[in-house]
């Protein structure tokens, strides 16, 4: 064939087009006759050959997107039958490659046109890159084919000796697209033609490799989990063997995490969260510790009430009531519930029970002495509101993870308190008691008071995360009710998220209704008694208050109560006491002994300790409530030589500083008030607290140390019924101090009468029960001048005695 067709030599030809496909000289491919224009040029080529007797020729253009290719290739037509599939087809061989030029005419229905046989120069012989490139090829191709299992396609590739036609051979490659194929028929230089080929057939194995390492690994990771699965399923067939030869009923889904997330009713971020877990518990082995750390985590997260809410009690009158019935006194508390839960029902009516993502939650730090009920106020508060109450002791924790919760890498981790508390209410919205939290401290493991802040803050508590679960967690509609003895222990910052509510101590009228209805009946069944076999009158009571327990709170009343009700048991079992018996005020000595505080207004006028100059009665407020609190002052003998001011009694510094300004102010005001100061220049000034052992501080001992040394060097006693709390300037101006309530009470209760206070405490007054206030007569000053005129008596005793 090659004999037939000379290079450049012109040819007219019938055009055979190739719609996305191209024939490289050499290939032989059969063309299906059922396409018109295939028929047309075949038939054309048929009619043009029959008088030379030679084959059909004709001229395969390839034609993408309906454009004609400028290169063609001269097939001739080898054999026209049938195709396998039944269909009229034509067997066509590439001959050349052929230049077209413009179109003709010819016989027949197809298209005619001109064209040029392509000379291919190649070099004889071979340089060395040339033969390089051939093996090079060679060897491709045969990897290539042996990759496919072509084994005799491989001898036939490596016993082709021409360069053109072993470049023209890769037109059978069916990776090459037809643009590359189409760049191999136009590439008319056989070296340039190969090269072309053998880097075609470069990157298509490089493909094939990245391809082949990509399937090898997803078939390996494919093949590592249907091995998993399988031996998962083989153990969990071997455990329910072991169950049912045990004896032991079917498991249910407890085991299957996935299920039970999928089932619980979980937010959507601790959902996605959950089956994260869930999955590497999957992956994880058997015997991993991280297998049991993650199971620990999925029970607490669906051990979690995440949708769990009571429904709040909106009967604000039962609710009152309830409060009432089950505390007497403190008003301030109950009535901020009350204002809650109106909130709660109106807010609830309108539809705005969730607002910016935060619910109606509340915070509150009752604040108060011991005994005062504080922590069973918390009771009281749950069940007035209907909802569930949980503890939470704080006294003592130093460890910040106590709140937050330790990290799960640790061994041992558990969610912080906070959760906890949640998981044991079983709902969203308790009413959680954080108790005793000024007693929180702080060490090398943190600050628990610093964790507190974001709980017990409402802007922020709604996404509170604790560092065991990791997901966030509602705590906007808990109401969280803080309780602490003294107020300056807890943090500033903490304290300024809570809304403060007084508890400052019951009246004795309190007391004694608190002790009838609450103390008194659960003795008696502690005690084994029947509530008719002893009755405790109001008088015994009231004096059990006032003479045998002086306290803010109940704690020390309900111990004398049944150490009472004790005594009489006894006496019952041993035959001394017939019962049912009524204890009154005179039995009570018989009973449990002496009274141990004896109002002073009670004692002999020799025996009291304002009975001598010197002596004054002042107020002042501890951890257990409010006080009485007396100041000595004496003159030391002028022979000892002694000067200065000496005070002893355990003071704080702002107490010293109280002192020297009451001196100072005698020293520049004494011949105004017609003391005899000189006594002041040339003698030691000795002031002291009674009860050395107790630590004090305050400036609110000015005016009473004043008085005192006032009294002292007067010879004038204080009056015994007369006490007196607030600050003194160098000026003598009375200024404000804090804790009047406690004051009032702790003066009532010690049986003074009357009580003097700074002017700008006298908007105090409100909060001090009415009943008190009948009780006391409360005298508000501007200036200590004042003070000395409604404390000092008549002078009875001489100055220099009294020194």
């Amino acid at each position: 064939m090659a004999a037939e067709i000379k290079a450049n030599s012109p040819l007219t030809l019938p055009v055979l087009p190739l719609d996305d496909e191209v024939v490289l000289p050499g290939m032989v491919v059969p063309l299906d006759l059922s396409d018109s224009e295939v028929r047309a040029a075949v038939e054309a080529a048929q009619a043009a050959a029959r008088p030379s007797g030679n084959k059909p020729k004709v001229l395969l253009v390839p034609r993408v997107d309906g454009t004609y290719a400028a290169t063609g290739v001269l097939g001739t037509v080898e054999q026209v039958g049938r195709l396998s599939d039944g269909d009229p087809g034509a067997l066509i061989r590439g001959v050349g490659r052929v230049r077209i030029g413009a179109g003709t005419t010819g016989p027949g229905a197809a298209l005619w046109v001109e064209g040029t046989v392509v000379e291919e120069s190649v070099p004889d012989p071979l340089p060395g890159a040339v033969t390089e490139l051939v093996k090079e090829y060679k060897a491709l191709a045969t990897d290539w084919l042996k990759k496919r299992g072509a084994w005799q396609v491989v001898d036939r590739v490596q016993q082709i000796d021409g360069i053109s036609q072993l470049a023209d051979n890769s037109g059978y490659s069916p990776f090459l697209t037809t643009t590359q194929k189409l760049e191999l028929l136009e590439t008319s230089d056989p070296v340039a033609r190969l090269k072309l080929a053998t880097e075609q057939l470069r990157e298509h194995l490089a493909e094939q490799d990245v391809a082949e390492s990509i399937a090898k690994d997803v078939q390996e990771g494919v093949d590592k989990q249907q091995r998993e699965f399988l031996l998962r399923r083989q153990l969990d067939a071997v455990r329910k063997e072991l169950r049912e030869l045990n004896g032991e009923s079917e498991g249910d889904e407890s085991d299957d995490y996935r299920a039970r997330v999928e089932a619980a009713d979980l937010p959507e971020k601790v959902r996605e969260a959950a089956l994260k877990e869930v999955e590497k518990l999957e992956r994880a082995n058997d015997q991993s510790p991280e297998g049991s750390w993650i199971r620990t985590w999925l029970d607490t997260v669906l051990e979690l009430p995440w949708n769990e809410h009571t429904e709040d009690a909106y009967d604000i009158r039962g609710a009152k009531a309830v409060l009432d019935a089950e505390h007497a006194g403190l008003q301030d508390v109950k009535e901020r519930i009350t204002e809650y839960l109106a909130v709660r029902k109106r807010r609830a009516d309108r539809g705005l029970g969730v607002v910016g993502g935060r619910r109606g939650g509340a915070v509150l730090a009752l604040v108060g002495p011991p005994g005062v009920g504080k922590t069973s106020l918390g009771e009281s508060v749950a069940h007035a509101m209907g909802r569930k109450f949980v503890r939470v002791a704080l006294g003592g924790v130093r460890d910040e993870a106590e709140i937050r919760g330790h990290r799960r890498t640790y061994v041992g981790a558990l969610p912080g308190r906070i959760v906890r508390a949640i998981k044991e209410a079983g709902s969203m919205n308790p009413v959680v008691l954080l108790d005793e939290i000024d007693k929180v401290g702080s060490d090398f493991r943190g600050d628990p008071a610093a964790a507190l802040l974001e709980v017990l803050d409402p802007a922020q508590n709604h996404t509170f995360r604790d560092h065991y679960l990791e997901v966030e967690l509602d705590l906007s509609d808990v109401v969280f009710l803080a309780t602490a003895n003294v107020l300056e222990a807890i943090p500033e910052a903490l304290l300024d998220r809570m809304e403060l509510v007084r508890l400052d101590g019951y009246t004795e009228d309190e007391k004694v209704v608190i002790a009838r209805d609450h103390l008194v009946p659960r003795q008696l069944e502690r005690a084994g008694l029947g509530t008719g076999e002893v009755t405790l009158d109001d008088s015994a009571l009231r004096k059990l208050a006032g003479e045998y327990t002086r306290e803010a709170g109940v704690r020390n009343l309900e111990r004398a109560v049944a150490r009472l009700l004790r005594k009489v048991a006894a006496q019952h079992e041993l035959g001394d006491r017939e019962l049912p018996f009524t204890v009154t005020h005179e039995e009570l000595r018989g009973l449990i002994g002496r009274p141990h505080h004896v109002p002073e207004s009670a004692q002999d006028p020799a025996e009291r300790r304002t009975a001598v100059p010197g002596v004054a009665t002042g107020l002042a407020v501890t951890g257990a409530g409010g006080d009485v609190l007396f100041v000595e002052a004496s003159l030391a003998d002028p022979e000892t030589g002694a000067s200065g001011l000496t005070l002893t009694g355990q003071l704080g510094d702002v107490m010293k500083e109280s002192a020297q300004i009451a001196l100072s102010f005698l020293r520049s005001h004494g011949a105004e008030l017609e003391l005899p100061v000189a006594d002041l220049k040339d003698r030691g000034v000795h002031i002291h607290f009674p009860a050395g052992a107790v630590p004090k501080d305050g400036p609110s001992a000015g005016v009473t140390m004043t008085t005192a040394l006032a009294s002292l060097l007067s010879g004038r006693q204080v009056r015994t019924d007369v006490a007196m709390t607030g600050e003194v300037s160098l000026t003598g101006r009375v200024l404000p101090i804090g804790g009047v309530k406690q004051k009032l009470l702790a003066a009532h209760r010690a049986g003074i009468t009357t009580v003097v206070i700074p002017k700008r405490n006298e908007a105090d007054l409100d909060d001090v029960p009415a009943e008190i206030l009948e009780k006391l007569e409360v005298h508000p000053v501007t200036d200590v001048r004042q003070v000395l005129e409604l404390a000092l008596s008549a002078a009875e005793i001489p100055v220099t005695a009294a020194a």
